[in-house]
């Protein structure tokens, strides 16, 4: 827990913005923003498997931790097993999945390098 209250104080220096209206902890209109993008999340990724032939489905980035989360956090999801002639029929459907929040898809096998380790190490799958 000290760990994440350093990270806390890291993330408010360097994004001051995200921060401004939530003190230390945060309120409860970024709390119920989470939850509906989570909702959506959960939403995009029973699309993806239904629809598209997703294998597996993760959140990640900010919304895979409460302390990165801002007022401006988007969704980032990654998939598997996506047919790559469907993947961008795919990536138009989750983006138009709600007005509130911008959603980013990545097909987690082909990915850079550098997104796959993050997705692997601190991916939440749905």
């Amino acid at each position: 827990m000290a760990e994440d209250k350093g990270l806390a104080v890291f993330l408010k220096g360097k994004y001051p913005l995200g921060y401004a209206s939530q003190g230390s902890e945060p309120g409860a209109e970024l709390v119920l923003r989470r939850e509906r993008a989570w909702e959506l999340a959960r939403e995009a990724a029973s699309l993806l498997k239904n629809s598209y032939g997703a294998k597996k489905v993760a959140v990640f980035g900010s919304l895979a931790h409460q302390l990165w989360f801002s007022r401006w956090s988007d969704v980032d999801l990654a998939a598997w097993d996506i047919p790559s002639d469907r993947f961008f029929a795919a990536v138009g459907a989750v983006t138009g999945l709600s007005p509130e929040f911008d959603v980013d898809l990545v097909d987690a096998q082909t990915c850079r390098d550098s997104i796959r380790k993050g997705i692997e190490k601190e991916g939440v799958e749905v």
